[in-house]
């Protein structure tokens, strides 16, 4: 609770701040001194360590210092950061943080960078570059990497349940009866009498074996969780993206996905959204309590590397409109526009946008890097490890994919669909209620 009220605190006092903490100007300071640099996934920390050590050894005029911290921490600290002035002056940041940051005046515009520095753009995955431009046609970010989703699941299980790996690429979907992936989801819950889900006698009250993992409702994005199956109906988050205004969880189609997706819970298949609080969903799935968990590719370590899992990754499944969908997502870095290093700041995101970077982190098979021939190199890096990628990268291939949802007052959006959803997944509330929370969501924009 401390932590949520931090951030309101922190939001509200933003706009106070800024004309004591205002940007800094051209030639305040030379490409020198200590930069700060903020990250929070563990798993990529000693790639960017790499690159740092790289860069500094061919600039020693300028050090980076990497603070790693857990999300949640992360953006508290970072928000609390911007009004105490005591923020990094590098940080990645998130397509669901920047249009807030970009409109309260905290991040540095990276146009004349780009112009100066000769940055390729369209050296980039399609599409990333242009996420990081805001509705002021300033760019805020130099693109690091990309995510899709998939399904991670354990193959002994699905090996002592007779389904095939070819099965498991092939599965698809509906929100009337769930299809072949329903039925597969049924099949891999056992519970503690070793009973299945889909069998007479299964007790969906002492469940040992889920079959699919729960993270959490999804609040309003969904990306890992339902966004996979939504998309496959014809429904959008919002009316456009980027910058869309009027948000659509009204729609039936969405409603109608949302019901069939909190039902597994009902049905035994999936564990109880209050049982999921502080807890992990990928180290339940190496312990053997789930067969199938929905997650995106900066997990692929940690999911084949449980000690005694033997882990495959599938494909998301056909949906109703006869093709397979997924979120593309991607990071960037930011500026601060406080930074009192701007010129040295600049020179670290020119080069964590860079080949020379983005192949070191391609190289420790941990994620795909924006620059497309990084990315190559990432798939290879994964495929020497023993790591099929394709499930992930095919979809991009294959132009299966769809936009995370880019909209101003992204706080304020969380703010009501996270409660709003929590409901609907504990089943406090029906499906239906979620029109209710998509009026006060489209209220914010009028």
């Amino acid at each position: 609770m401390k932590k949520t009220t931090g951030v309101i605190a922190a939001a509200a006092a933003i706009a106070l701040s800024l004309t004591a903490c205002g940007g800094p100007t051209a030639g305040s300071s030379d490409a020198q001194g200590e930069i700060n640099y903020w990250l929070w996934d563990a798993n990529q920390l000693p790639a960017y360590q790499q690159c740092a050590d790289d860069f500094t050894k061919a600039n020693p005029d300028i050090k980076i210092k990497i603070t790693q911290r857990g999300w949640d921490d992360y953006w508290t600290t970072l928000t609390n950061g911007f009004v105490a002035g005591t923020a990094p002056d590098v940080f990645t940041d998130h397509l669901s943080k920047y249009p807030e940051f970009a409109a309260n005046n905290q991040l540095l515009a990276l146009d004349d960078a780009v112009a100066k520095g000769g940055i390729q753009l369209d050296s980039y995955n399609k599409g990333l570059a242009e996420l990081w431009v805001g509705q002021d046609n300033k760019r805020y970010g130099l693109p690091k990497d990309w995510d899709t989703v998939a399904l991670f699941y354990n193959k002994d299980m699905t090996d002592a349940a007779g389904i095939t790996a070819e099965q498991m690429a092939t599965l698809d979907w509906n929100p009337q009866d769930g299809g072949s992936y329903e039925k597969a989801v049924a099949h891999l819950t056992v519970d503690k009498n070793g009973v299945r889900g889909d069998e007479a006698g299964f007790d969906r009250n002492n469940v040992a074996v889920y079959g699919l993992g729960l993270e959490s409702s999804g609040s309003g994005q969904g990306q890992t969780q339902w966004s996979y199956l939504t998309a496959t109906t014809g429904w959008t988050h919002t009316d456009k993206n980027p910058w869309g205004t009027k948000f659509n969880y009204n729609d039936p189609k969405f409603q109608e996905t949302i019901a069939w997706w909190a039902g597994l819970a009902d049905k035994g298949y999936m564990p109880k959204l209050e049982t999921t609080v502080g807890a992990s969903m990928s180290d339940n799935f190496g312990a053997g309590k789930s067969a199938i968990n929905t997650s995106g590719d900066w997990m692929i370590g940690q999911y084949t590397g449980y000690k005694g899992v033997q882990t495959g990754i599938a494909p998301t499944p056909t949906g109703p409109d006869g093709k397979r969908a997924t979120m593309f997502n991607g990071l960037a870095d930011s500026i601060w526009a406080g930074t009192k290093k701007p010129e040295a700041a600049i020179k670290w995101v020119e080069y964590l946008a860079s080949t020379e970077c983005q192949d070191v982190v391609a190289s420790k098979a941990v994620v795909f890097p924006a620059i497309t021939s990084s990315s190559d190199k990432a798939a290879e890096a994964f495929k020497a490890k023993g790591v099929d990628v394709a499930p992930f990268s095919q979809q991009v291939k294959d132009g299966t994919t769809f936009l995370y949802p880019i909209a101003d007052k992204a706080a304020k959006v969380e703010g009501i669909m996270k409660p709003a959803m929590d409901a609907v997944l504990a089943g406090k509330k029906p499906a239906s209620s979620l029109t209710q929370a998509n009026e006060q969501v489209n209220a914010l924009f009028k």
